[in-house]
């Protein structure tokens, strides 16, 4: 009788212990479930929010950033060369991305103030290449004229006649200053254009950056230009601020988009305020700033007021999905 009971308890106490097993089981497979829907779920929220911080860029803001770097290329190496006599090639060969070398640019004979300031102008210009870069897959460096040549036909085009001699912006400081003026405005009106079109935050976020900095830079070259506005330009006799005029004009008449442009000079009505013909900034008439569209900024590039053929600036036509279209057409 001891014996079975003592067997009896064995068993009771076995199978308690195979309930407690089997208990501990399900627990630590709950556990073990709950831990892992835990994990998927941080790391879905992980996903989420890495998707959230590199939104996908849609293609028109890709098309429309890329057009721009058109002309920070441009701006570029007319800067770096007028600077230091060489370019992108040099000086971050790795943003020229193969593209062909400049046609006519080398070093300006510019004196030791405004070399410094073109210098970091130019400095300045690599780095918006660069963050562009970053957020676009870009396109190699177009094929750019910046002989004298080239500037010499826009002052033709722009006075009407051939102004003599033949108007050479690596000449001198005023003349080199007088060229920057016809190329920086473009870049400013392209971006001002360009933001109203973009949809994603991230696309936005670099041309509002990119602006600020353009505007800056046009500021100080209308500055420098300002204060020697009454300047004769020798050996031509004409005032610094009839070149900045004849330019805004003549860029005006290529786009073929009205108003968008304006000198050191103007009519009283076009004006701060409509007040006085003093005018050193370029703005409307409640001092907004400009926007040209993407043809307009072609018409002005290409020399001829035709978006559709190359020429002028770009021997071959920029680069990039939206000029590229409109040479197919």
């Amino acid at each position: 009788m001891q014996y079975q009971t003592i067997v009896a308890l064995f068993y009771i106490y076995l199978h308690l212990i195979l309930k407690m097993a089997i208990l501990t089981t399900s627990i630590l497979k709950f556990t073990l479930v709950a831990i892992l829907f835990s994990l998927v779920n941080v790391s879905n929220s992980f996903t989420i929010s890495q998707n959230q911080t590199n939104q996908t860029i849609p293609q028109q803001d890709i098309d429309l950033i890329e057009f721009n770097l058109n002309l920070v290329y441009l701006e570029a190496e007319f800067l770096l060369h007028g600077a230091l006599g060489y370019g992108l090639d040099k000086v971050a060969p790795d943003l020229a991305a193969r593209g062909p070398t400049p046609k006519g640019s080398k070093k300006a004979f510019l004196d030791p103030f405004t070399h410094s300031i073109i210098y970091q102008l130019g400095l300045q210009k690599v780095g918006n290449i660069r963050a562009i870069k970053k957020v676009v897959p870009g396109f190699p460096r177009p094929l750019m004229n910046l002989t004298k040549d080239q500037f010499a036909a826009v002052m033709t085009q722009a006075f009407g006649r051939p102004i003599v001699p033949h108007f050479d912006p690596y000449a001198n400081s005023i003349n080199y200053l007088i060229a920057t003026y016809l190329l920086f405005p473009l870049g400013l009106t392209s971006y001002v254009g360009t933001i109203p079109k973009l949809q994603s935050t991230e696309a936005q976020k670099l041309v509002g950056s990119l602006l600020a900095v353009q505007s800056g830079q046009d500021a100080v070259v209308r500055t420098l230009l300002y204060e020697r506005r009454l300047q004769r330009v020798h050996p031509y006799g004409i005032p610094v601020q009839e070149f900045t005029n004849k330019l805004s004009i003549i860029r005006n008449t290529l786009s073929k988009e009205g108003t968008k442009d304006e000198g050191l000079f103007v009519n009283p009505k076009l004006g701060p305020e409509g007040k006085i013909p003093l005018n050193i900034l370029s703005g409307d008439e409640n001092s907004v700033g400009y926007a040209r569209e993407p043809e307009g900024i072609l018409r002005i590039c290409y020399s001829h007021g035709n978006e559709s053929k190359p020429g002028g600036f770009y021997p071959n036509g920029a680069n990039g999905t939206i000029a590229r279209c409109f040479l197919s057409s």
